[in-house]
C-alpha cells in the first residue's frame, strides 16, 4: 500500500493528471483574460459610437451674430481643453464633444452669462483638468511649488560644484 503523500506531484503520484489540470487551468485563465479584454474594448467604444451618430449641436460650427459676444465665446473656448483630444482647445478640436461644448458656451454667452461664470460651471462639471489656466487650490499647489523647488535645488547643486572646482 502506498503512503498518502505519494499522490503529491512532487513525490511521484499522479503527475499526468496534475499537469493536465494545470494546462486546463492556464487555458481557462487565458480565455477569461481574453474575454475580459474583449468586453472592456467593446464597452469602452460603445459610448463613443453612440455619440458620433448624433447630429452636431446647433452652435457647434455656427458663430454668434454679435461679434462682441462671439469674441467672448472664442476667448473662453481657447482656454478650455478638449476632453476627447486632450491636446487641443475646444475651439480647435473637431471632436463631437468639443462641438457640444462650443455650442453650450455660445448659448450661455448669448443668454447673458459671463465667461468666468461659464468657466466655473465647466470646471465644476468636468474638473480642473479642462482649464488651460489652472488655479492654485488646496489640491493643485504642489504642481506650482515643486518645479520651483527643483530649479532651486539644481541651482544650489551646480553652485556647490562650481565652488568646489574653483
Amino acid at each position: 500500500m502506498n503512503p498518502p503523500y505519494s499522490r503529491h506531484p512532487c513525490v511521484g503520484g499522479n503527475r499526468g493528471t496534475d499537469e493536465r489540470s494545470a494546462r486546463v487551468f492556464v487555458r481557462w485563465a487565458l480565455a477569461c483574460a481574453g474575454m475580459t479584454m474583449f468586453v472592456c474594448a467593446i464597452a469602452g467604444s460603445l459610448p463613443a459610437i453612440a455619440q458620433d451618430n448624433m447630429p452636431p449641436a446647433p452652435y457647434a460650427y455656427q458663430q454668434l451674430a454679435d461679434p462682441r459676444l462671439e469674441a467672448k465665446a472664442e476667448g473662453l473656448m481657447e482656454t478650455l481643453r478638449c476632453l476627447t483630444c486632450q491636446g487641443q482647445s475646444i475651439a480647435d478640436s473637431d471632436a463631437s464633444m468639443a462641438g457640444d461644448m462650443r455650442s453650450e458656451i455660445r448659448q450661455r454667452i448669448a443668454a447673458g452669462e459671463s465667461p468666468e461664470h461659464i468657466r466655473r460651471w465647466l470646471i465644476g462639471r468636468y474638473g480642473e483638468y479642462i482649464s488651460y489656466k489652472p488655479q492654485v487650490t488646496r489640491t493643485t499647489w504642489p504642481l506650482f511649488v515643486v518645479p520651483v523647488l527643483l530649479v532651486l535645488a539644481a541651482v544650489l547643486i551646480v553652485g556647490r560644484r562650481l565652488r568646489a572646482r574653483g
